[in-house]
């Protein structure tokens, strides 16, 4: 089979328009992850053991397990508990507590990072937990998690194609639609991995400049 290049810029709006899709699923996606991974992270370091426990056994299940799993269990095995979701909202909690779950452990290394002496300077000021964290301890943790952070991003763009398998309408699933409906695939799976090179580099790029302006305006470079 050729390379039909009439074919080719005919299927390219609708490939176009489901890398739109893509992209808002991943941001979606990364969003839940960062808020969720924080909690998580903060949530094992609680003086409750049997709350530390149960939330980094939660996340070691969750980082053990496959994504597509994941996916077809809030999707499928949620509505049996009344928990009917439509494709898009189980995709983006699926993707957003699977990468919490790594971004987590990205947090946690960041703030074991920071010297004991600030959490003792907090003691001594008598500072309030939520203050020792928001205002000492994390600003300092982001920057050696930001590489972390920016990694697991770009994995969360490249493993939206999972979501194709319950129907969410992005890059790999509109270029099964077109292989289908006209029998040529070469065209739209070459240009799903065109797509996910152009993005995913660039973005690796933004990542580690974001990185060195974080240190440098924190005074670490």
């Amino acid at each position: 089979m050729e390379w039909n290049w009439e074919f080719t810029w005919e299927i390219m709006p609708r490939m176009l328009v489901a890398t739109g899709n893509t992209l808002i699923a991943a941001g979606l996606g990364y969003s839940i992850a960062i808020v969720l991974g924080l909690f998580l992270a903060l949530a094992q370091r609680t003086p409750i053991s049997l709350l530390t426990l149960i939330v980094r056994e939660f996340v070691e299940f969750i980082r053990s397990t496959p994504l597509v799993l994941q996916i077809f269990f809030v999707y499928y095995v949620g509505p049996q508990y009344g928990i009917d979701l439509s494709p898009w909202v189980a995709g983006m909690i699926a993707i957003g507590l699977h990468y919490s779950a790594y971004l987590s452990e990205v947090y946690r290394g960041g703030i074991e990072s920071v010297p004991v002496g600030q959490w003792e300077a907090c003691r001594s000021l008598s500072l309030s937990t939520s203050d020792t964290y928001f205002r000492i301890i994390i600003p300092q943790a982001l920057p050696p998690s930001v590489a972390g952070m920016g990694n697991y991003l770009v994995g969360i763009f490249k493993d939206t194609p999972m979501l194709s398998v319950i129907g969410v309408a992005e890059l790999m699933h509109a270029a099964n639609a077109i292989g289908g409906q006209h029998y040529r695939y070469l065209e739209p799976y070459t240009i799903v991995g065109v797509i996910f090179l152009l993005i995913s580099l660039p973005s690796a790029g933004v990542i580690r400049v974001f990185e060195t302006w974080v240190r440098r305006k924190l005074g670490m470079i």
